[in-house]
């Protein structure tokens, strides 16, 4: 009764305070003539992996790339809006492979997963989605939440009704039995007919991708036809990655993308894996094999255990009404007594290992986070994640940079569309002032945020 009447009351603080977001103040209104912009000056980083481009003008046109090169080759349209990147690399806008928009921080699921459905669609999920956005993160992957509000979420995002990323949404974790209270975004799956007709039901829907978990709990038969399932209705399948037998599993039915590190505390993958990472990430015509290994939460654990700074940052908190951000806080206040990281400091010094072994076996490493869960904020993790490849795996910046642009494209299959600043393109771009290949950790403080043609920040 009491968690009823909580959320009760948080939807009426809700409805009171809830106000209309848009594009930056004073950034030219889609409906201009033209609208055009061009930015000039800066450091362009376009994606590709070449040389930087010095002293670089873009020229966008509504919502698209109209032209690239340097100053002196790109004639600037007269009236167009100019914007200086004297100083700043200039480079795609991020991708996060790897977020949970219905969870912000909160410390306690069976809490937060009693308190807030209520929330997830009006107030949580879109706050996180702007946050994500003012983080310099342009396109983002959901990997597990509520079927209809993410769609929904998602598709007033497209509309331009709420700012946020451009996102993609995989619904509901496809596993073998929910965990208890969590079916509103956990699925369970009974048989291979069952597995095939839950597939169905979420790319009718309208997802993006599939997720699947837990799946050394299932039967091969149910892998199979979720895996084979997916692929007919032409969605990737996302694999959970913490066991080695989810793995082997994943592999065997075919999975496209595999999250996660591993939960296990053994000092590297068996070698049985590795050498069927080795043999998919081989077979040229299927494409990459593709890894999103959300690390830095595991990296950076003592490191925000012993300097709790980050938890004060006023960004997570953007778009939350006070109760839900006191909730949060007071879930963080004991954060080395939380359970969510008692294997943390085990498991952190089997990382390295394991990320040499997945780059030495040839998958295709993208950039992800699991955004959103306890002390991992929507605002802070991208920029983490990226800082922990460079400064303590020794990943080279560039190829960091494009596990977070051009090789999440690639995978969403909308490389056509995003992923690189090059004309026809969508205007999904942001800066930071200072060289972001000598000082990757710049990206914690992104100075300029267009998406689709629309100044943010």
């Amino acid at each position: 009764m009491k968690t009823i009447r909580r959320a009760a009351t948080l939807l009426v603080i809700i409805c009171l305070s809830l106000v209309p977001t848009g594009p930056l103040a004073g950034s030219q209104a889609q409906g201009s003539p033209r609208n055009i912009k061009a930015l000039v000056g800066g450091t362009l980083i376009d994606g590709y992996g070449g040389p930087p481009i010095r002293n670089s003008v873009i020229v966008i046109e509504g919502e698209r790339i109209q032209a690239v090169g340097t100053a002196g080759s790109v004639q600037i349209p007269d009236g167009a809006e100019m914007i200086s990147t004297e100083g700043m690399s200039v480079l795609p806008g991020l991708w996060d492979m790897h977020v949970h928009l219905m969870i912000t921080g909160h410390a306690d699921y069976a809490h937060w997963d009693s308190v807030y459905p209520p929330l997830f669609e009006s107030v949580i999920m879109p706050a996180s989605a702007k946050q994500l956005l003012l983080a310099g993160v342009t396109s983002a992957r959901d990997v597990g939440g509520p079927l209809e509000a993410s769609i929904r979420v998602r598709d007033r995002i497209r509309r331009g009704e709420i700012p946020g990323p451009t996102m993609y949404m995989c619904g509901p974790f496809l596993q073998h039995e929910p965990y208890p209270g969590t079916e509103l975004f956990r699925w369970g799956v009974s048989g291979e007919r069952d597995a095939r007709q839950k597939v169905r039901k979420l790319a009718a829907a309208g997802v993006d991708c599939i997720k699947l978990i837990d799946q050394d709990q299932m039967t091969m038969e149910e892998v199979r036809a979720v895996v084979d399932e997916a692929h007919r209705q032409g969605k990737i399948v996302v694999a959970h990655s913490h066991r080695p037998e989810e793995i082997r599993r994943g592999l065997l039915a075919g999975a496209d993308n595999f999250e996660h590190t591993g939960l296990a505390t053994a000092p590297e993958y068996p070698e049985d894996i590795i050498q069927m990472i080795r043999d998919r990430a081989a077979k040229m015509a299927l494409g990459p094999l593709y890894w999103t290994p959300t690390i830095e939460g595991l990296f950076n654990y003592e490191y925000v255990r012993d300097n709790p700074e980050k938890l004060d940052d006023p960004c997570w908190k953007e778009g939350l009404p006070e109760e839900v951000v006191n909730d949060i806080r007071d879930s963080l206040v004991h954060f080395d007594r939380l359970p969510y990281f008692r294997l943390t400091p085990s498991r952190r010094p089997t990382l390295r290992r394991k990320f040499q072994q997945l780059r030495e076996a040839g998958v295709t490493m993208l950039i992800g986070t699991d955004s959103g869960i306890p002390g991992k904020f929507h605002c802070q993790s991208t920029w983490n994640e990226l800082d922990i490849w460079v400064s303590r795996l020794g990943v080279d910046p560039m190829d960091a940079i494009r596990a977070a642009t051009f090789w999440p494209a690639v995978l969403m299959k909308v490389e056509h569309e995003v992923g690189t600043i090059s004309e026809g393109k969508y205007a999904d771009i942001i800066a930071v002032r200072g060289d972001v290949l000598r000082y990757i950790d710049l990206l914690q403080d992104v100075d300029l945020v267009i998406k689709h043609g629309v100044r943010y920040k």
